[in-house]
C-alpha cells in the first residue's frame, strides 16, 4: 500500500474522555506510561481530525514543517 496511512483499529472513548492507544502504535511511537503527547487539530479544512505526536518528536515535526515553509517561500519569491 506504500505511503497510504495504516489502519490500527478502533478505540472507544471512556466516560472521562480517555482512549487506549493500541499496543502496536505505542511500541512504534515509543509511548510509555507517564509520557507526554501533543494533540493537534488536523488540517484547517478537516477540523474533525487530530494528530497525536510524542512530545520528544514534536521538535522534529516543527523542523520538518519549517523547512517546507522556507522551501515554499523560496519557490514563490523566484
Amino acid at each position: 500500500m506504500g505511503d497510504f496511512p495504516k489502519f490500527y483499529g478502533k478505540v472507544s472513548v471512556g466516560t472521562k474522555g480517555q482512549i487506549v492507544i493500541p499496543i502496536e502504535v505505542r511500541r512504534m511511537m515509543n509511548i510509555r506510561p507517564g509520557g507526554n503527547l501533543i494533540i493537534m487539530s488536523g488540517p484547517p479544512h478537516e477540523k474533525k481530525m487530530v494528530s497525536i505526536i510524542p512530545e520528544e518528536e514534536f521538535g522534529k515535526f516543527l523542523k520538518f514543517f519549517e523547512e517546507h515553509v522556507n522551501n515554499l517561500k523560496k519557490a514563490v519569491s523566484r
